[in-house]
């Protein structure tokens, strides 16, 4: 299995320095990043290490979801995820990422709510990134559309 790699060039402190990340492997984007935009309401068009565990989230999920729904005899039409990622302070010092909000809307040929709610659960709970990122809660809402 391949190993992807994103790289970070960093300049000053954390208040007032920045940095850019950069999508090394796929080559396909370099993007901005910063801690007051980090820790503030409005990104301004920077980005943040939440904002990218929440894209690394929601579309890992996705993939395993359509997998499992194929799996129990559904036909996946169309998901859509949002994974919601926040960072706050940590009672030990710093901050942490204190919970994962991940929401999902799909619209499945062959499997009736219950089933999809269980099959989301099994997704949630066995996809790379969930794993990954255990020591994190994991909330999860799901529903078919329609």
């Amino acid at each position: 299995m391949p190993t992807r790699t994103a790289r970070t060039a960093w300049n000053g402190g954390l208040q007032d320095g920045a940095g850019q990340v950069e999508l090394s492997s796929s080559k396909l984007a370099t993007f901005d990043v910063s801690f007051p935009a980090r820790s503030a309401d409005d990104a301004g068009g920077v980005t943040s290490p939440e904002e990218l565990i929440a894209a690394a989230h929601s579309s890992c999920f996705a993939m395993q979801l359509s997998a499992l729904i194929a799996e129990a005899g559904g036909t996946p039409q169309s998901l859509e995820v949002t994974a919601e990622v926040s960072l706050g302070p940590d009672p030990d010092g710093g901050f942490k990422i204190p919970g994962i909000a991940i929401t999902v809307v799909g619209e499945v040929d062959g499997l009736d709510e219950a089933a999809f709610v269980k099959t989301a659960e099994a997704a949630k709970a066995t996809c790379p990134v969930s794993k990954a990122l255990a020591g994190t809660e994991i909330t999860l809402s799901a529903r078919l559309e329609g």
